[in-house]
Parts: structure tokens; sequence; C-alpha cells
């Protein structure tokens, strides 16, 4: 296997972790209004996430920062033909960043009313903006031989494209619902396990639609075989969220995400951003990739960093992996 293919491998397991963490964050925040009834409801939603968000959102910097370095062609030609729908997740990860951060700062009602709006906004841009993004990605656009993006914003907002933002907003709902099922107790719970079913039926068939049209659109055996699995997986997380096993119910939305991202990369590959108007347009694995003494220093440097990053990610959720409750919360 040669370092363009590893290098593609690895910026497609950086969006996967980033989907499956920053996925439930997105669930979370977009929920916010709809489980939390009160404001110390609120602050259990957001204290579920507290400790993990901002974290979780380096695995967006860290896949930029590969793409950037292993394939240059796609990250420019990707950063402007989809400058707005970037930007947007840009200043959305903005809001919600500073929301989290300010809600607190004034005990008045309005301020933490307008702060649980941005949040919520915040989360939900970026969720249906990466389903847009990623399936224009598999779809294709309209780029010239010299690798120029010739379309406008209307190109982006194609019918495919918006049944994969449904696919992913319904998703990461139901990811979000299960993760708050899971931790935290009492009424908040409960209604979260419950609403997490009833949104995971509506993310199952829109994720079966999205996927099965993927799959016309371009295919591989294991495009296909990965598509079964992510199916299977979301099934049996919505079964184990019915019976109230939450972990069980989490690794099944986690596993589903990561084989939906797996799916699309699959599909992908070895192209990176195929062209809809001229085949000498397409970009691949070898046409946008850098230099093979770029690729195989930074083949060290991931060697090296990657399990002192994952160590401390993963010792973090421990610290933080008990349920909480308005109990936890202090009346003022």
């Amino acid at each position: 296997m040669d370092l363009t293919t590893v290098w593609f491998l690895l910026i497609a397991v950086l969006f996967t972790g980033y989907f499956i963490l920053e996925g439930f964050d997105f669930g979370v925040g977009m929920l916010l209004p709809v489980l939390g009834r009160d404001d110390r409801e609120r602050r259990v939603l957001i204290n579920t996430i507290g400790p993990v968000w901002d974290g979780n959102e380096v695995w967006l910097i860290t896949a930029g920062g590969a793409m950037f370095a292993a394939f240059p062609e796609w990250y420019a030609t990707l950063f402007s033909g989809f400058y707005l729908p970037l930007l947007l997740i840009l200043l959305a990860l903005i809001i919600r960043g500073v929301a989290f951060e300010y809600r607190h700062k004034r005990p008045e009602a309005t301020w933490k009313r307008r702060w649980d709006i941005a949040i919520t906004i915040g989360s939900l841009v970026p969720a249906i903006a990466w389903g847009i993004a990623f399936a224009n990605i598999l779809r294709g656009v309209p780029l010239t031989a010299d690798h120029e993006y010739a379309g406008g914003l209307t190109n982006l907002l194609n019918p495919y494209a918006l049944l994969g933002g449904a696919t992913t907003a319904t998703l990461f709902a139901t990811h979000g619902a299960v993760f708050i099922a899971l931790k935290t107790v009492g009424d908040i719970r409960h209604r979260a396990a419950h609403l997490a079913v009833r949104l995971g039926v509506t993310a199952a068939a829109l994720a079966v639609a999205f996927l099965t049209w993927t799959l016309t659109i371009r295919s591989s055996t294991t495009a296909v075989i990965l598509a079964v699995g992510a199916a299977a997986a979301l099934l049996g997380g919505l079964a184990a969220a019915r019976t109230r096993r939450e972990g069980w119910a989490f690794t099944g939305t986690a596993t589903a995400i990561a084989l939906a991202v797996a799916t699309l990369f699959a599909a992908l590959f070895p192209n990176v951003l195929p062209s809809t108007l001229d085949a000498a347009g397409t970009l691949t694995t070898t046409n946008a990739a850098s230099t093979a003494y770029t690729l195989k220093i930074m083949t060290w440097v991931a060697v090296i960093f990657t399990p002192i990053v994952l160590a401390y990610q993963a010792w973090t959720y421990w610290v933080f992996r008990k349920r909480i409750g308005t109990h936890h919360i202090p009346q003022h």
C-alpha cells in the first residue's frame, strides 16, 4: 500500500472520529430546547458534553491539517469551491463555542435563553452542512481541467446533497439523544431514551435512502458491505435503546456513523473530488497528493503522536464517565 492510500485512509479515520464524537455534541445541542424543560435541565444537558466538546473538535482540525499537507490540491479546490458552506460551519462552531462559555456569565433568564438558541443553531447548521458537503464530494462537482471549481451555490444544493444534510442531522440528533440517555439519570434519561427511538426511525429511513442513492452514483463491493453494516448497526442501536441498554445503544449509533462514513470514502476511492464537467479535472489520490518525501515525514509524525493524543482523549472520557442529573446542579 503506497503512502497516498495510507493518508487517504487516515483522513477517513479522522473524519470518522470527528463525526462520532462531534456528532453527539451536535445532537445534544440540537435537542437542548426539546429535552431541557427548565434551566437546570438544560445545564445538565450542556454538562454532559462540557468536558469534551472542545476536544472533539480537534479531530476536525487534525483532519483539515492532514488534508492540507497530504493532498494540497484537494484541500485548495475543496475550500474554494465549498467556501460558503464551510464558512457557515466555521461561524456556527464559533457561535456555539462562545455560547457555551458565555451562557453562565449572567443570571437573567433572557440572557441564557438567547445563548441556548445560539447553541441550538450552532449545532444544527454544521449537522446539516456537513451532510451537504460530503454528499457533493461523493457526487462530484463541476471542475475544469485545471481543477478549478466552475459552479455556484446552487450546484451544491441539489436533491442528493439535501438528503445527505437531512440524514446527518437526524442521525446526529439520534446519536445525541442516546448519549444523553447514557450520561444522565432521572426524567431526562427516560425522555432521551424515548426520543432516541422516535428520532432513530426517521434517521434509519433517511440513511437507507441516502446510502442506496449513494451506491447508485458510485459503488464498490466494499462500499456495499459497509452500507449494509451501517444499517444493521443503527437498527441494533435502536433495539438496544428500546430496552434501555444505553451503552449498547450508543455503541450501535457510533458504529453506524463510523460505517456510514467508511461507505462514503470507500465509494469515493481512488478519487478525492470527482468532476462532473471534465474527466480531466477529477482529483485523485495520485494527482492531488504531496511529494513522497512530505508523506513520509507526515507518516512518522503520525506514528509518534497519534497514540499520545488517543490516550489523552480516552483518559478524559474515563475521568468524566459518570452520569449526572438535576440534583448535581445547584439552584443558582
